[in-house]
């Protein structure tokens, strides 16, 4: 099927190049509106931290989202008037923004709690009549229509701020990466590719595949929500994708000329290399379809980005690739540059058997190596980092530190108690319910401060509230501090109150972490249901309903590939082996990103200040990436020894030939995706850079140590059992089925 391809692709191959010079036009307009229809954070999930924030959205009618300002001033104190006339007229244009719906401040609040101890540091709350996407993309509106004085200094954060911060981070990360990697990409592919003409394809590939890919990332952001990260993954990817079936299709091609004419070279070329390519494609589509099945918006877009870039890949590989060759035919080597030495195929070849000579003696200790460098993943703490995943200059990020210096590091961190009621919140059991609750949030040492309807300066006593709070307008009697805790923290039903709970540590901090899982566990009794939000249980919640989705991928991907390699290679143990060695691999990257990130080890070289704590989508990512990556270079090293092994029936030198005929081509390729990965390392955001390394990582390991140790060894130990398969399944690969 695959030569019959060719045959055509050689007879039409002009159309197929104006075809997609064509496409590559109409995409390049659409591509650069991508970054614009992204959307940043993780996306929504019925979550309980989501649940509560939509109650309080309904019942206490808060808008959706917000922003929080910090101000600050070297010379006037929140007393002055001065101070309060600076900060009004900083804040003024913001009522010519329509989606502003009103701003809170210490003075219109009359709240004290929003001024520092040092006097002269406030922070304030800008209410925004949008969602959580809307009110990201205003952010910089925001920040445009302050404007600061001389006496006045002003910082916009919080989590949308964050969000807008990351946005913008991620496409400078971008921009580095493809500042850094592209000079070195070129000279690595002029070296690999030993030729200017044959360099120039998967470059040309690469940017096709890309410029497409965005193009349809922004039609499909019309209608789904797609994540800023889409652009990170559809570029490393792009590129990857393009050298590996490049490199692949141009090496065949170069051998198939030695003995035939163009057109059957273009034809065995796709018959052969084009075979791997599909399936190597079909691999990688099942690691990242993975990602299809969580229900957050971040990873489901960056599946369905990483798709379909490789599905474009593929297509470019089996069409526009070989219609240039067949148009370039031996000119495809002209402009030589060789830099690699004949004799690389021999080194591969020596290296193989001298492997296979001593199976045992090499598989355990590699076993044993990748299982110690794995060991460290035990400890692994999963977590999402906050602020702290931006750049230390960062404006959200230094608002959000000066307000933890000033005020304590989780005022706006607080963990939010949403109480709801079929019969009323105020009534005097619940009541006496919110006020044990709020006394024994108050003793613990990990409490800052509690707000409450109880929490008041009045000298009242249990009874005395459940009185107050029985009348049908309690604040006739007990005052403005009891009218403005009803009128922020209870619904005009009195069906829903609110109880902010102010921690003495960070949102990310263990003290956090294990306060929000206390209080979700003994929260106020009554008949009051409880649901607990703000940024630490709202962080535990992803984390939880990303890793309760993740086995089930795990086995998905896992199963899934065994069946369609079982599907290529007609053998039981082949593909066995291949998942079993993909997973030990990515278990020792794993084990590696744990020792570097989250212990802390070599952070000042790798320039990141370490939070103790591995992001948690970094380890679903790198599995869904480097599983199909990886199983690319098997596929490539296995369909060559296969080709042996059915024409001479000779195990071992069937493993020595394909070693020598795609070893340097496999590491050729993973130099290449481990110069892009190193790009996206140099990365600001940490996020970025951890998946950058651990990619690069998992890239060395497996093109290294999996593919040039452990795969010959076990093919040796295996022998004729590596091509067994039951009868009823086909009966496995028989010798003498292809030409020698």
């Amino acid at each position: 099927m695959l030569a019959s391809l060719g045959a055509h692709v050689v007879r039409f191959r002009w159309w197929i190049i104006a075809f997609w010079c064509a496409v590559f036009v109409v995409s390049v307009p659409f591509a650069f509106q991508a970054t614009s229809s992204l959307k940043s954070g993780f996306g929504e999930v019925e979550t309980e931290s989501r649940i509560a924030l939509r109650l309080m959205s309904e019942r206490l009618e808060l808008p959706e989202s917000s922003v929080t300002l910090v101000f600050s001033s070297d010379s006037l104190d929140a007393s002055d008037p001065r101070y309060v006339e600076a900060v009004e007229r900083a804040t003024a244009p913001l009522s010519q923004i329509p989606q502003v719906d009103r701003l809170i401040t210490f003075n219109s609040a009359d709240n004290n709690r929003m001024i520092a101890p040092d006097g002269r540091t406030t922070y304030a709350f800008v209410l925004l009549d949008a969602d959580i996407d809307a009110a990201t993309d205003l952010v910089p509106d925001i920040r445009e229509a302050l404007r600061p004085g001389d006496d006045l200094d002003i910082w916009v954060t919080g989590g949308v701020a964050i969000f807008s911060d990351l946005n913008v981070a991620s496409e400078q990360d971008l921009r580095r990466a493809e500042i850094i990697t592209l000079p070195l990409l070129i000279v690595a592919l002029l070296i690999v590719f030993g030729g200017v003409i044959a360099a120039g394809l998967p470059l040309a590939m690469g940017a096709l595949s890309v410029v497409i890919t965005l193009a349809l990332v922004h039609l499909l952001a019309q209608f789904t929500d797609m994540s800023i990260f889409v652009l990170n993954i559809a570029s490393f990817l792009g590129l990857g994708m393009a050298v590996d079936y490049s490199l692949l299709m141009v090496s065949r091609f170069r051998e198939e000329l030695v003995r035939h004419e163009v057109t059957e070279a273009v034809q065995n070329t796709l018959a052969t290399a084009g075979k791997a390519i599909v399936f190597s494609a079909v691999t990688s589509i099942i690691g990242l379809s993975g990602l299809l099945f969580f229900q957050f918006m971040m990873l489901r877009s960056l599946g369905i980005g990483g798709i379909t870039v490789i599905l474009f890949s593929l297509l470019v590989a089996l069409t526009l690739i070989p219609a240039l060759l067949a148009t370039l035919g031996t000119r495809v080597n002209r402009f030589s540059v060789r830099l690699m030495r004949s004799g690389d195929r021999m080194f591969w070849l020596r290296f193989s058997r001298w492997v296979m000579r001593h199976p045992v003696a090499v598989a355990v200790p590699v076993t044993a190596g990748l299982l110690l460098l794995g060991a460290p993943f035990l400890g692994v703490k999963l977590g999402s980092p906050w602020a702290t995943v931006l750049p230390e200059d960062a404006e959200s990020r230094v608002g959000w530190d000066i307000v933890a210096q000033q005020f304590g590091p989780g005022e706006l961190a607080q963990i939010i108690v949403v109480n709801t009621s079929e019969t009323s919140t105020l009534s005097p059991d619940n009541i006496a319910a919110i006020h044990e609750f709020v006394q024994r949030m108050e003793a613990d040492p990990r409490v800052r401060r509690v707000d409450s309807i109880l929490s008041t300066d009045l000298d009242v006593t249990l009874e005395e509230f459940q009185f107050l709070y029985s009348l049908s307008s309690p604040e006739t009697i007990g005052g403005p501090q009891v009218a403005f805790a009803l009128d922020e923290l209870v619904s005009d039903d009195r069906s829903l109150s609110m109880i902010r709970v102010v921690p003495d540590h960070g949102p990310v901090s263990d003290a956090a972490h294990d306060l929000a899982r206390d209080i979700r566990a003994s929260p106020p009794s009554g008949d009051l249901d409880t649901n607990v939000t703000g940024v630490t249980p709202d962080l535990q919640d992803t984390v939880t309903r990303m890793y309760s989705d993740f086995p089930k991928v795990i086995i998905y991907v896992s199963v899934v590939t065994y069946l369609a390699l079982f599907f290529l290679f007609r053998s039981v143990v082949l593909p066995l082996k291949a998942v079993a060695l993909n997973i030990l691999s990515i278990l020792a990257s794993f084990g590696a990103l744990v020792f570097v990130f989250q212990q802390g080890h070599f952070q000042s070289l790798l320039g990141f200040t370490s939070q103790g704590i591995t992001e948690a989508s970094v380890p679903i990512l790198l599995f869904s990436i480097v599983f199909g990556l990886s199983m690319d270079y098997e596929v490539f090293l296995l369909s060559r020894i296969k080709e042996e092994y059915e024409a001479t029936g000779d195990n071992t030198h069937a493993v020595a030939v394909g070693m020598e005929k795609s070893g340097r081509i496999i590491t050729s390729a993973a130099l290449v995706l481990i110069l892009v990965s190193a790009g996206f390392a140099s990365g600001d955001i940490l996020i970025v850079k951890t998946l950058g390394f651990g990619v690069a990582l998992a890239i060395l390991i497996d093109s290294t140590v999996v593919r040039a140790l452990l795969v010959p060894a076990l093919m040796r130990l295996f022998s004729s059992a590596n091509w067994w398969a039951p009868a009823i399944l086909g009966g496995g690969t028989r010798p003498g089925t292809r030409p020698s």
